[in-house]
């Protein structure tokens, strides 16, 4: 496990730069990570609102540039030497970890090892504060598996590396920001996760992370699980046994402003519109379903309660299409700015609570 030293004196030592530098990992190297990766570094946007770092193999992205006709002539900073201390300009971080060819479009654990490298490799870059947040390209969980990595996801194995026992995993999406109760459970255990203590935990979490994102008093709505918020028990009992004395537990300590449990059929819809400023949903599909046909290839993911900023993209591999070049790179580009956003508000709150 490596521990975060985020706020260590070696980063506080050093001045934060006009941008921020946000660490992109290439994902899985048989997916369309790399194609998106390179794709949205090379958007202006990008570069003006961050110092790109992509944690991944160069070889293997100059060979991605070379077949697809994307640009890619970045320094590199090779793992074993000391990283640079100014950055200006995009530079790809080296870990020569590829033995072979890696075809586009095959699952392999060499693939799935390689990926979960550049996620250790992301962490260790900010714990020693050479980077300010991680945007992560998709992996694939069968190849993580071969590769000889047990966890089911990004969210899991931050947590894991950085010690977090409290984490959550939260999309924003245009106007609408999800958390989730639980992520990727078959549905009957979802449902017996809905528990009370459960809910408190993580809507004191997201509380805390939207603060930290610079929403001062942030307004959280809670989905109830059972169709109309379950009519007063004639479709459920979840909502009056667990939900509610969750909220109520909730509501008014440390200033949360906390409301429901609401029909889920409506609640993202009036979030969506602004009452809200994010909704704690019960599950995977009850939260992403809104968020896809909101902003699908545009939403972002963001993992709550690590000790640094996180995002991701909302989509997987792609498989089917890796290697053609006709991958969309919109939600790479919208995690990597959202990342070097939520870094300067997490840096300036910061501040605020140490004034």
């Amino acid at each position: 496990m490596i521990e975060s030293s985020h706020n260590s004196a070696s980063h506080a030592g050093r001045s934060r730069p006009r941008r921020p530098r946000v660490g992109i990992t290439m994902g899985d190297p048989a997916g369309i990570g790399p194609e998106v990766v390179l794709k949205a570094v090379a958007e202006d946007e990008v570069r003006k609102r961050c110092v790109p770092v992509i944690i991944g193999d160069a070889q293997l992205l100059a060979h991605t540039a070379r077949t697809l006709d994307l640009t890619c002539g970045y320094d590199i900073a090779r793992h074993d030497e000391p990283f640079p201390q100014k950055l200006h300009d995009p530079v790809i971080f080296h870990l020569d970890n590829i033995g072979g060819y890696i075809e586009p479009g095959i699952e392999s654990g060499a693939a799935g090892k390689a990926a979960a490298q550049y996620i250790e490799a992301s962490v260790a870059l900010c714990a020693g504060g050479q980077i300010d947040a991680i945007a992560t390209a998709p992996i694939n969980k069968r190849a993580l598996f071969l590769g000889g990595y047990s966890f089911p996801g990004h969210t899991e194995f931050l947590a894991h590396l950085t010690g977090t026992e409290e984490y959550a995993m939260g999309f924003v999406a245009a106007n609408l920001r999800v958390v989730l109760l639980s992520t990727h459970v078959p549905l009957a255990e979802a449902i017996r996760m809905v528990e009370r203590d459960r809910f408190v935990k993580v809507i004191r979490l997201a509380h805390r992370e939207l603060k930290r994102w610079g929403i001062e008093r942030p307004r959280i709505a809670v989905a109830a699980l059972n169709p109309h918020g379950a009519e007063g028990g004639l479709f459920g009992v979840e909502e009056a046994s667990e939900i509610l004395p969750a909220v109520e537990a909730c509501r008014g300590v440390d200033d949360m402003h906390v409301q429901g449990p609401y029909s889920a059929d409506t609640i993202f819809l009036r979030a969506s519109r602004g009452e809200f400023d994010a909704v704690v949903a019960c599950y995977h599909d009850q939260a992403m379903i809104p968020v896809k046909c909101l902003s699908f290839g545009e939403a972002v993911n963001v993992t709550l309660g690590l000790p640094f900023i996180r995002t991701s993209v909302d989509h997987g591999t792609a498989f089917d299409i890796a290697g053609k070049g006709i991958a969309e790179h919109s939600s790479m580009v919208a995690a990597i700015t959202l990342a070097a956003e939520l870094s300067i508000k997490a840096e300036e709150s910061g501040k605020a609570v140490e004034a």
